[in-house]
C-alpha cells in the first residue's frame, strides 16, 4: 500500500501542475507551529474556480476519485470536498477560496515549509500562518459548539511555542471580524 507521504505529493504535484494556488490547514498545519498530533485526514484550502473542475479531475486520474458534482457543491455554498487517493485509501479535504475574505488573506499570508511531521518529512508546501491556523481554529471551536479539546488543545500549543513570534494586532483584528474575540482573549489568557 502507498503511504500517506506518496499520496499527499501525488496531489501537491497536480495542485502546482495546474497552478492553483493552496495550502495546507488544519493538524498539518498546527502540528507544524505548534505540538504535532495524529491526524486522519489533510485539509487544504485551494482557489479552484467552478471553471477548472473538469482539468482538475482529469488531472488527478487515475491516483484519486473527486465528485464533479460535489466540486461543484463546494465552490457554491464555500463548503469542503473530498478527494480520495484510491490505492492508498487517504482522504483529503479540500475547502474552496471562494469570495471568503479571510480565507482570501490566509492564501495571502501562506508560507513555504518544509514537514517534519512524521509520516510527511521532508515534503515542501505552502502551509497557513500561525496567526491564521490559530484563527481558523478558534472558528471550528466556536462552530463545533466549543467542546472539542482537539482544536482547542491545538490552539493552545501554537500559543505556547510560537509565543512571541505572533502578530497580535492581525490576530485581534480577524477575530473581531470571525466573532471569535472572546475565545482569542480565553486562548491568550
Amino acid at each position: 500500500m502507498i503511504a500517506l507521504a506518496a499520496a499527499f505529493q501525488d496531489l501537491l504535484a497536480v495542485l502546482d501542475r495546474l497552478e492553483i494556488p493552496f495550502f495546507a490547514g488544519g493538524s498539518i498545519a498546527s502540528g507544524i507551529y505548534g505540538l504535532p498530533r495524529q491526524t486522519n485526514d489533510i485539509d487544504l484550502v485551494a482557489d479552484l474556480k467552478a471553471d477548472r473542475i473538469a482539468e482538475f479531475r482529469e488531472a488527478l486520474n487515475p491516483a484519486f476519485y473527486a465528485d464533479a458534482e460535489a466540486i461543484q457543491r463546494a465552490i457554491e455554498t464555500g463548503r469542503s470536498f473530498n478527494v480520495i487517493h484510491l490505492e492508498g485509501a487517504y482522504k483529503f479535504d479540500i475547502f474552496p477560496v471562494g469570495e471568503d475574505p479571510f480565507a482570501q488573506s490566509q492564501l495571502a499570508r501562506r508560507r513555504y515549509t518544509t514537514t517534519t511531521i512524521t509520516g510527511l518529512e521532508h515534503i515542501e508546501f505552502p502551509v497557513a500562518s500561525a496567526e491564521d491556523t490559530i484563527l481558523a481554529k478558534l472558528v471550528w471551536f466556536r462552530k463545533g459548539g466549543e467542546v472539542s479539546d482537539r482544536q482547542w488543545h491545538d490552539v493552545l500549543g501554537i500559543i505556547q511555542v510560537q509565543a512571541g513570534r505572533l502578530d497580535f494586532a492581525y490576530l485581534r483584528e480577524w477575530a473581531v471580524s470571525l466573532g471569535i474575540a472572546d475565545l482569542l482573549v480565553k486562548a491568550f489568557g
